[in-house]
């Protein structure tokens, strides 16, 4: 279910990933998952073959539980390591501030900036989390426009109200 990645270092693999959602795609290199596509986002030959080490394995098993978990409403138990060695050290504060939202909840691009100290930073979130490689565990889907508008997300606008819906209805 892997092929190696060539024009990124440190990547060592990416597999399809089939969900109760359609195919996801992710990369995974020695430091764990580094980018997770959206069905359909991206159209790439990918070799059907087993991961090349036990780490791999292990870490594709883990995505696809908190996939599934997230895509029922839920928070998953276990999440694999994540590699954002991709991101600036802003875009990581910014990461990381997106984990803190809780499930069915949202924040504004403000609130976030203001979370990192930056507090006129608030487009430059709207970029991070635009640059956010792993969307759906680093849940920049919870991020709104100050005026409650969904903004933008990386899996399409589609994916954000059906993401937003599904934590919505899990709160009820």
């Amino acid at each position: 279910m892997g092929g190696a990645i060539h024009g990124h270092p440190a990547a060592l693999s990416r597999h399809r990933l089939q969900t109760s959602a359609g195919i996801f795609t992710v990369t995974f290199t020695h430091v764990g998952l580094a980018c997770l596509y959206f069905p359909n986002a991206i159209r790439i030959s990918i070799h059907t073959r087993q991961p090349e080490n036990a780490a791999h394995q292990s870490w594709l098993v883990t995505t696809a539980k908190a996939i599934e978990s997230i895509l029922k409403g839920n928070t998953p138990a276990v999440l694999p390591p994540l590699d954002l060695a991709s991101g600036t050290l802003f875009q990581v504060q910014v990461w990381k501030q997106l984990q803190r939202i809780p499930r069915g909840q949202t924040r504004s691009y403000a609130q976030i900036a203001a979370a990192t100290s930056r507090p006129r930073a608030a487009r430059a979130v709207g970029a991070a989390c635009g640059a956010n490689p792993i969307p759906l565990l680093i849940p920049c889907h919870r991020v709104i426009a100050s005026d409650g508008t969904l903004g933008g997300f990386s899996g399409g606008l589609e994916w954000k109200r059906r993401l937003l819906a599904i934590e919505r209805t899990k709160n009820c």
